[in-house]
């Protein structure tokens, strides 16, 4: 028996103790929930405050108990690649295929708009065309893993994949397009004045022990950051689904008005929110009659083009550049909102 077996079987049997406990929290919060409205409280079912409050009750410790069961799984995924790794993956690879490959290793890396620059600094340093950069850039706060679990868990595969395969093909295509432009000039000249002539990669050998810290590191970090906008995001939701008409927003947001998309659009790009937070918003819009389509473009502007993330960009890159970044992904969220209302 090995040296690090003893302490690899305690962190197994911890991890399985964590998982029961956790199973039978998420067991527990319908009933209780509803006991504690309806019971505790004394609202009458059907009532505007008693669905508000029910809805609150519900999603708050539901969606907080899935955040942390994801960002768990997410970090120890994530242990896997580190951020030099990932620039030696992209390094060298032809635009066709480095797009591709890029926006799927934004789904998996840890990387959101707030490492815009050094992570753009890091891949200029490695020789990662800018059109695949752009892909990533794009990707990694759009196609985020959160959210995508939390669609899974709300509302099924089916919303969960129509997300991650819409929200690739904006990455792919939006970096395949503007790779073509040809828009290098328009990054900052100190970019690439300050490319070294070689780039140092981290290694990192983690055994099953350090993978599962990994994990638990994951969670007190982004639940520990994110965990009020969970809770304001649910009583924004709450109070859609208990006092909103149910065709006010099938009117302003439904299928039938080809401008709601854009509005949704305009609208979400100055909000500044994260997917889990924007999660319980979507699930109110949706249960209130909402088009799947205008909710998806919705969303996909409000974490994967925020007003906070060009003003970061803005850093390395120069206004032209900006705006044909945000022109071509916008055009990509408007063309899936319009085409799902359209299948839908």
């Amino acid at each position: 028996m090995t040296p690090t077996a003893p302490r690899t079987g305690r962190t197994a049997l911890l991890l399985l103790l964590g998982l029961g406990a956790w199973v039978a929290a998420y067991a527990a919060v319908k009933p209780l929930s509803a006991w504690l409205t309806f019971q505790v409280l004394g609202l009458a079912p059907g009532s505007h405050l008693g669905e508000s409050i029910a809805f609150f009750l519900y999603d708050t410790p539901k969606v907080l108990l899935l955040l942390v069961l994801i960002v768990f799984g997410v970090g120890i995924i994530r242990s896997f690649f580190t951020a030099e790794r990932t620039r030696a993956i992209l390094a060298g690879k032809r635009e066709s295929v480095g797009n591709v490959l890029a926006a799927l290793l934004g789904v998996v890396t840890p990387f959101c708009s707030c490492s815009a620059v050094p992570l753009f600094i890091g891949f200029v340093e490695v020789g990662v065309p800018l059109g695949v950069t752009l892909s990533f850039l794009i990707s990694a706060p759009m196609v985020n893993e959160i959210a995508l679990v939390l669609l899974f868990g709300l509302f099924g595969w089916k919303v969960a994949a129509l997300y991650l395969v819409t929200g690739l093909a904006i990455a792919i295509v939006a970096g395949f397009i503007l790779g073509r432009m040809k828009l290098e000039r328009f990054v900052e000249s100190w970019v690439y004045e300050s490319m070294k002539a070689e780039a140092t990669f981290e290694k990192e050998h983690l055994g099953f022990t350090g993978r599962v810290e990994k994990g638990v590191e994951a969670v007190k970090e982004i639940v520990g950051k994110v965990w009020p906008w969970v809770i304001a995001g649910i009583a924004v939701g709450a109070g859609i689904h208990g006092y909103v008409p149910e065709g006010l927003l099938a009117s302003f947001m439904g299928k039938s008005a080809w401008w709601s998309v854009p509005a949704a659009v305009a609208i979400g790009v100055p909000m500044y929110s994260n997917a889990a937070g924007i999660i319980p918003v979507v699930e109110a819009l949706l249960g209130k009659g909402a088009a799947l389509g205008t909710v998806l473009a919705f969303m996909m502007s409000v974490i994967g083009l925020s007003l906070p993330e060009i003003i970061i960009l803005r850093k390395v890159l120069r206004p032209p550049l900006i705006a044909a970044f945000v022109g071509v992904v916008a055009t990509g969220i408007l063309l899936v909102g319009w085409m799902f209302n359209a299948v839908l």
